[in-house]
Order: C-alpha cells, then sequence, then structure tokens
C-alpha cells in the first residue's frame, strides 16, 4: 500500500503531470504581464502626469526609480520568506502589493504622494521576481529551464509593449484622456492575474509541490547568504546586474519621452518605444535556447556590445539608424538579465534549494542601477536641457559591462568558494 508521502511526491512530480506544469508556467507568464504592465505605466504619461501634478523631470526619475529603491532592501527578506511560505502565497501577496500601488498612483495628488505610491510596488516586485524562478525551478528540468524562463519573461515584455503602444493610442482616448482612469484600469489586470494564479494553485499538485518544498530541510538564512557571497561568479555577476539594470531601467522609463523629445508625437513615440520590447520578446525566446553552460557568457558580452550599439544609435533623429538602435535595444535589454540569472542558478552551490534567496540577492544588488538609470536620466536631462548627455551616461555604463564580461569570461568554470 502506498503511504500519504510517497502519493504526496508523486502528485507533485513535474514529470507525471507534464499539462499541469504548462498551466503553472501560463500563470506566472500572467502574473508577470501585469508586472511588465504595471513597471511601463507611467513612461508614456510623464508629460502629463508632470503637468497635472506640478513635478519636475528630475523628480520624475526619482519616482519612477522609487520602488526599485524600496526593492533592494526588500529582495533579500522575501527569499528568506520565499522559503517559509512558499511561492503560491508569495505571489499572491505580490499581487496585492502591486495593485495596490496602481490604484494609489492613480489618486496621486503631487509628488510625495506619487513616489509613495511607485514605492509601494517595490514590496510587490520583489516577491515576484524569487517567485517566478523557484516555480519554474520546482517544476522544471534543468534542461528546460532556460525555454521556461525566456517564456514567462515574454510575459513582461508584452505588459510593456501594451502600456508604451496603446496608452496614447487606445486607452486614454477611451477614457476621455484620464491618465487617472487609465492607470486604475491597469491595477485591474493585476488583479485578475492574481485570480488565475489562486485557481491554478488550489491544485491538488500544487498544494503537494508547497508542501514538499516546506517539509525540505532548511538552513539559516545568514549562513545560505554567506556561502553564496563565497561563490566566485555571484561575486562577478552582482556588480553586473547593477549595470544591466542601469540600462533597462532608465531607458525602459524614459524611451517614449526620449522619441518624443527627438521630434515625434506622443503616440508614434509610444508606438516606436514598444519596438525593443516587441524584439525583446523574440530574443528572450531565442537567445537562451542557444545559450548553453559554456556559451553564456560569451553570449552575454556579444549583448552587452549590442546595448552600446544600441546607446549610441539612439542619439539619431526619427529614421532608419535610429530604428536600428531600438533594433539593437530589445536585442540586449530582452535577455541580459535572462542569462545573467541563468548563470547564477545553475552555479554549483546555488541549485534549485536556494534559487529564491539566489534570486533575492541578485535583485537586491541590480536595483540599485534600477533606481540609479531612470534617476539619473532625469537629472542629467534637468542640468542639460536633452537627452544627449544621459544617453552618453548609458554608453559609459555599457563599456563598463563590457569589461565586466571579459573579465569573467576568463573564470569559465564556477566553483563554490
Amino acid at each position: 500500500m502506498t503511504t500519504p508521502a510517497h502519493s504526496t511526491d508523486a502528485a507533485a512530480s513535474p514529470e507525471k503531470l507534464p499539462s499541469y506544469r504548462w498551466a503553472m508556467l501560463g500563470g506566472v507568464w500572467f502574473l508577470y504581464f501585469s508586472f511588465g504592465l504595471t513597471t511601463a505605466s507611467i513612461a508614456p504619461l510623464v508629460g502629463r502626469i508632470s503637468a497635472d501634478l506640478h513635478i519636475s523631470y528630475g523628480a520624475l526619475g526619482g519616482i519612477m526609480g522609487a520602488w526599485q529603491f524600496v526593492y533592494i532592501f526588500s529582495a533579500i527578506p522575501c527569499g528568506a520568506l520565499l522559503k517559509r511560505y512558499g511561492p503560491r502565497r508569495m505571489l499572491l501577496a505580490a499581487v496585492a502589493a502591486i495593485a495596490l500601488s496602481g490604484v494609489l498612483r492613480a489618486v496621486a495628488t503631487g509628488e510625495i504622494s506619487m513616489f509613495l505610491a511607485v514605492a509601494v510596488f517595490g514590496i510587490g516586485g520583489p516577491m515576484m521576481s524569487v517567485g517566478a524562478p523557484t516555480v519554474v525551478a520546482l517544476w522544471f528540468e534543468s534542461r528546460e529551464r532556460p525555454m521556461a524562463i525566456g517564456i514567462y519573461a515574454t510575459g513582461a515584455a508584452l505588459g510593456e509593449v501594451s502600456a508604451l503602444a496603446f496608452t496614447h493610442s487606445i486607452v486614454l482616448p477611451l477614457f476621455g484622456d484620464n491618465w487617472r482612469a487609465c492607470l486604475l484600469l491597469y491595477a485591474s489586470v493585476i488583479i485578475a492575474a492574481g485570480l488565475v494564479w489562486l485557481l491554478l494553485t488550489a491544485h491538488p499538485a500544487s498544494r503537494a509541490m508547497e508542501a514538499r518544498l516546506k517539509d525540505e530541510p532548511k538552513r539559516p538564512e545568514g549562513q545560505i547568504m554567506r556561502d553564496l557571497l563565497g561563490l566566485r561568479t555571484v561575486q562577478f555577476i552582482l556588480p553586473m546586474s547593477i549595470g544591466i539594470f542601469f540600462f533597462n531601467h532608465g531607458l525602459n522609463n524614459w524611451l517614449p519621452e526620449i522619441l518624443h523629445a527627438s521630434g515625434m508625437a506622443p503616440a508614434v513615440a509610444g508606438w516606436w518605444a514598444s519596438i525593443p520590447t516587441f524584439v525583446g520578446i523574440f530574443a528572450s525566446l531565442l537567445i537562451p535556447k542557444f545559450a548553453t553552460p559554456r556559451r553564456r557568457v560569451p553570449i552575454l558580452i556579444v549583448l552587452f556590445v549590442v546595448a552600446f550599439a544600441a546607446s549610441l544609435l539612439l542619439h539619431s533623429p526619427p529614421g532608419a539608424p535610429l530604428g536600428l538602435g531600438l533594433i539593437l535595444q530589445g536585442f540586449a535589454r530582452g535577455s541580459m538579465t535572462t542569462l545573467a540569472m541563468l548563470i547564477l542558478v545553475e552555479t554549483p552551490g546555488v541549485g534549485r534549494e536556494n534559487a529564491g534567496p539566489a534570486s533575492g540577492l541578485f535583485f537586491a544588488a541590480a536595483e540599485i542601477g534600477g533606481v540609479g538609470g531612470p534617476f539619473a536620466i532625469g537629472v542629467l536631462h534637468d542640468l542639460s536641457g536633452g537627452f544627449s548627455m544621459p544617453l552618453i551616461a548609458v554608453s559609459v555604463v555599457c563599456v563598463a559591462l563590457i569589461l565586466s564580461g571579459l573579465v569573467l569570461v576568463r573564470h569559465p568554470k564556477v566553483k563554490p568558494g
């Protein structure tokens, strides 16, 4: 007779539930779609929010980096909480925080209230960022993880595309140019994603997997962090993540306004700003597939070079060179984080059991760049009166990434300690 524990393990085995694990991935994808929609929701509304709430571009840069600032301090605790409460509860808590952030943005009355509204996202964001890789690590074997991570990453990309492309062309006209109603609509999407996730994880297989994860022996979090920080690859990847997020978040938040400043109408700028995200969707599906462990660091260096070329081409007026720059930006930002995360999670000494804490550590470091990117671009714009100086700063960061990648490639074998 089969024991209940054995039945639980069998019920939760990904190999025995091939269809259900894809349903779980679909649920994570929808959550990440809502995540991307929320992160990009302010970018196409910068001009309106600045005018209505009397906020300078420099202050708006700080506001757009508010959630990343909170993220720095909440990511590691979220990794610890994940091991205690499991991905199901963590992702539901993420939904609550992100939805609250969306609603508070819609009712903000000034600089401080908007800052606090965006900052709340920094509580939900890391819950989702550490929860999603853990779900993939639990339900997908090593050979399928790159594809699974690439798939759910397209959710965030499509969410960003939706905010950038449809805010001015569809959503604002639908609500009579009311940007507050627009933000409320986007908040409702994350609530819908949360309801779908709640239904999916009510399945007995999900409950069994959560129970098995909870029963695994746990080491003190301080010891886990010390062990992770002792890994040589981790020591390289964490500083590198800062530059990656400086590039990604800086351009993600300011690209519509950069294009508008080049002479495009807001709606046209929104569509052009969605080009990198469209390209990033294909890049996030294609590039990880070919990024075998031996190729990952060299491919990452190539992506850094592509990011540098994109930052130079973004100085161009509307036309083919600018379009090429947007395409190159999409290739870079669509895969840099994915490859860096794969290198980190598959490092010996990390593995499935430490995927949550390692992800928390990664994003805690990365969001230093996530804060610095939008803030630096906004401040440099106010100082210089344009976006040329901010784009030069992005280029300098890309050069630093290239150099750091060349150092990392000299240490291709990842060993603990």
